[in-house]
């Protein structure tokens, strides 16, 4: 049988990058399986009937949940969410925080996409100034990045963030909050009211898991194939240099 010589190099080289690509598949098909429990508990809890207002401060688990509103918006406080896009171009969201008559709490409003085709001039909206009432649902991040967030110190409003967090807005405005974002659905106070679930779907990460499982069975099969190759020239050197000495 011939003897594996794939030489230090590479051997070192496999044994970093080799259980590092199965861990990455791994990770994409748990990112998957993740998007898929995520995708099946939206469709499911967006059919369902809008619940009371006074119901959402004591949800343990609010993602997605449809919530009936009557209130008003609070227009000096507003925030545009910024670098969403829809149909190729470039927008804000509108986020306002709302007060609920029923409860006294305090939400942010996601009320949709804007269009800023023009930086040099500033997104136009308006705002109701009586209540009104909607339906919305609570927004739950499925994972923090690094981002920018509302300075609610500022002078300046709107304000124009990369991120948002509620529950550090509502302290620092000194007001009771519900800590998530509420995104109202199609009506009378929206505008392009139409959000993607999740940036990336399940379909996306398998499609991810598979190439690094591809590249790690690609790398192993080099690797074995330069073992026995290198084994096979240096038996062969060796024959020939057997046969010079005779």
């Amino acid at each position: 049988m011939k003897r594996f010589r794939p030489g230090l190099v590479p051997t070192l080289v496999v044994a970093v990058l080799l259980p590092l690509m199965i861990v990455l598949g791994c990770w994409q098909l748990s990112r998957g399986a993740e998007k898929t429990a995520l995708l099946h508990t939206y469709a499911e809890r967006r059919t369902a009937e809008p619940m009371a207002s006074n119901a959402l401060p004591g949800l343990e688990d609010p993602a997605f949940r449809r919530v009936r509103l009557h209130g008003q918006f609070d227009a000096a406080h507003s925030l545009l969410l910024d670098n969403r896009q829809r149909g190729g171009k470039v927008g804000v969201e509108l986020l306002q925080p709302f007060q609920d008559q029923a409860t006294g709490l305090w939400i942010l409003v996601n009320r949709g996409w804007l269009p800023w085709p023009d930086r040099r001039t500033p997104p136009q909206f308006t705002t109701p100034e009586l209540a009104v009432s909607l339906d919305a649902w609570v927004y739950v991040p499925p994972g923090a990045t690094f981002q920018l967030h509302a300075d609610p110190n500022s002078a300046t409003w709107p304000q124009l963030v990369t991120a948002i967090e509620p529950a550090r807005l509502w302290a620092t405005l000194e007001r009771e909050g519900f800590a998530h974002e509420l995104r109202a659905e199609s009506g009378a106070v929206t505008y392009q009211a139409d959000w993607p679930v999740v940036a990336m779907g399940p379909k996306k990460h398998l499609a991810y898991a598979v190439q690094w499982f591809a590249m790690a069975i690609a790398l192993l099969g080099l690797y074995l194939y330069l073992g026995w190759h290198n084994a096979k020239e240096k038996h062969h050197g060796s024959g020939h240099e057997s046969t010079q000495h005779v």
